[in-house]
């Protein structure tokens, strides 16, 4: 028994190493969810497990990937592995296109120890999931899988015509595609399972699992990530304009009135027993966005304007303006990216002019154009975020149009998602900038949302 309850706290310890956040409560919830459910049925402890420990479905894959190292399907190696990669690739095909998942299962872990090892030494040797799957290539069995389903009498063509066919043949596709991505996670799994038995769970549920989305760098996610992110987009607005309401509530009720409370102090003696506030009026603050569209900053930008813009209620007017070296004025295009965020980039980039003779990002060109055309967008209600690394490639950083913009507004932030050990090395003139302005890091969604919350104005 203590070996499970040690198992439990590693996989809580684990879980919060990666921000979830798991209470003495629900950690105690856990242990009788496993002494409820028992070990038999691994799939069913996994559900009971994620049901304790987790607060949304954004954790699930996290989850799922600690609690395979945790409570793995076995130990060691396969009974009979084999390394004949054709007879590996046979097999795998009859099982993607039977969708049996624990011969899956089986052949993800022959595949590992047949095809993903690697090093000579016994303290070197390791597997790798890249490895295998690069030598495996179950992403090329799609045509074959397809002919054998057929084959079974399962193509489910329905429809009348080429044009319903066209379409099952698609929908056989996409499955076929799924269970194959479902067997590269399974190959994963199996890869981190083997290290981890001889590297410690630990180590490799803290450095080896791939983090929640909201924790990724903006800078080197890749486009599954930033399409995930762009789905939260709309809880974390609404979470976000709970707390704003709460602050603009609090911000309403106004400081003390000296004055007035020693005057009414004068019907109890002199004691101030009832304090007199100075109500303030609750104006809604204007907020103005510059965002550097582009190369990796992109990701970073298209996420935030999404987010403010699911926010745009909390404020009387909110503009957006997107440049690389060129700037251009985008708030209308946000209207559309509420219905399609995965298209917001591609069509600034395609609707807006944001270059001019090169293509290369250049910020004292696009603050100096902003200063010049759109100085009346900035007043002492308007608070400003610009959002970029500040990377200038060795151009002017127009400093006097930063200044310019700072003394026109309400308050100007500028964040900025490279790491801040970075600012001020090669051609970033972040340091410069930062003399000016408030700069802010801000590496991740989880960052971002902290950062939000804190320095919108209400």
């Amino acid at each position: 028994m203590t070996a499970v309850a040690d198992r439990i706290t590693g996989l809580v310890g684990a879980l919060r190493a990666h921000g979830v956040r798991i209470g003495t409560g629900e950690t105690v919830d856990a242990a009788r969810a496993v002494a409820a459910l028992g070990l038999a049925d691994r799939e069913l402890l996994r559900e009971g497990l994620a049901a304790t420990l987790l607060h949304g479905p954004g954790q699930r894959a996290l989850f799922d990937s600690v609690f395979d190292l945790y409570f793995p399907r076995g130990v060691g190696g396969p009974r009979s592995a084999s390394g004949d990669r054709d007879d590996l690739r046979d097999r795998l095909a009859g099982a993607l296109a039977a969708d049996d998942r624990a011969l899956l299962a089986r052949l993800a872990a022959e595949a590992v120890d047949g095809l993903g090892g690697y090093g000579s030494s016994p303290g070197s040797d390791g597997w790798s999931a890249y490895q295998t799957l690069d030598r495996l290539r179950p992403q090329t069995l799609l045509a074959r899988v397809r002919a054998d389903i057929r084959g079974q009498g399962g193509n489910g063509t329905g429809g009348n015509g080429t044009g319903g066919a066209d379409f099952a043949d698609r929908l056989l596709d996409d499955e076929i595609r799924r269970r194959i991505e479902e067997f590269r996670r399974m190959v994963g799994a199996e890869a981190r399972r083997r290290v981890a038995e001889r590297r410690g769970r630990d180590e490799i549920a803290r450095r080896g699992v791939r983090p929640t989305a909201d924790r990724v760098d903006f800078l080197y996610a890749g486009r599954d990530q930033l399409a995930e992110l762009r789905r939260t987009v709309q809880p974390l607005a609404r979470k976000l304009a709970t707390r704003l309401a709460a602050r603009r509530r609090r911000a309403a009720r106004g400081t003390i009135d000296l004055r007035r409370t020693l005057r009414s102090s004068l019907s109890t003696g002199g004691v101030p027993m009832r304090p007199v506030l100075r109500r303030r009026r609750p104006v809604r603050p204007e907020l103005v966005l510059l965002c550097d569209v582009s190369g990796s900053v992109s990701g970073f930008s298209d996420f935030t304007m999404l987010l403010v813009q699911a926010l745009h209620e909390e404020f009387t007017k909110v503009r957006v303006f997107a440049f690389v070296n060129r700037l251009d004025e985008v708030t209308g295009l946000l209207d559309h990216g509420r219905a399609d965020p995965d298209g917001l980039g591609a069509r600034i980039r395609a609707e807006a002019t944001l270059t001019g003779w090169h293509g290369s990002s250049d910020y004292g060109m696009a603050l100096g154009e902003f200063a010049e055309r759109y100085g009346g967008a900035v007043g002492p209600r308007t608070t400003v975020f610009v959002l970029g690394d500040a990377r200038t490639n060795m151009s002017d950083p127009n400093l006097p149009a930063v200044r310019d913009i700072a003394r026109r507004a309400r308050r100007v932030h500028w964040l900025n998602p490279e790491p801040r050990d970075r600012w001020g090395t090669g051609d970033s003139a972040a340091p410069a900038y930062a003399g000016l302005v408030e700069m802010h890091e801000c590496r991740t969604a989880r960052q971002l949302g902290a950062l939000i919350a804190r320095l919108l104005p209400v």
